[in-house]
């Protein structure tokens, strides 16, 4: 009776680590990742389209090209970095924004968040620049990448497009992501 008791309770503990690792990865979906233990979750999301679904033509060289409206969550702070990994002469950075407060926040159709500073895109603007692949490419996949960073974090001077955005990947503490995609 004791082995049999024994092996009723090793069946018991699987269920119930079996349960926390399901409750652990809970509320991790798509767009969300969780940041740093006791920060709480790094989010972002849009309610214009959903992960990995088109974006609608009024956000891209095809429409307005005006920035779709978002929401974030982000517990110490964060910069916002759009870019197109599927670029025909490699990665483009579309908009760049740093110094996104602390907290949670939204921003409209073409509107940046509020209080942050936009740093120059690939093609040397400091805005944001819709996607526009080109005719053939096929479809693009276009992220919304919103990297934490350290609450002290100073981004070195001069920097701008894939440079400023790598480096901005390089020191970021965590990050959430919205993918959308655009046919060219």
């Amino acid at each position: 009776m004791a082995i049999r008791g024994a092996s009723t309770l090793h069946g018991a503990g699987l269920v119930i680590a079996g349960l926390a690792l399901a409750l652990a990865l809970a509320g991790v979906g798509a767009g969300t990742t969780r940041a740093a233990p006791g920060t709480g979750p790094l989010t972002i999301s849009s309610p214009a389209f959903a992960n990995n679904a088109p974006i609608p033509t009024d956000f891209t060289c095809k429409g307005a090209d005006v920035s779709p409206p978002l929401a974030w969550s982000a517990p110490l702070g964060a910069a916002l970095v759009v870019d197109d990994p599927d670029a025909v002469n490699g990665l483009y950075v579309h908009w760049i924004v740093i110094g996104i407060a602390p907290g949670s926040g939204s921003a409209g159709r073409g509107q940046s968040p509020a209080g942050a500073t936009a740093l120059p895109n690939t093609s040397g603007q400091p805005a944001y620049k819709g996607p526009c692949p080109p005719e053939g490419s096929g479809t693009h996949h276009y992220r919304f990448t919103l990297y934490q960073l350290p609450n002290d974090y100073q981004l070195p001077g001069g920097l701008a497009g894939v440079q400023a955005a790598q480096t901005i990947a390089g020191a970021a503490t965590a990050q959430a992501q919205l993918v959308g995609t655009f046919g060219g």
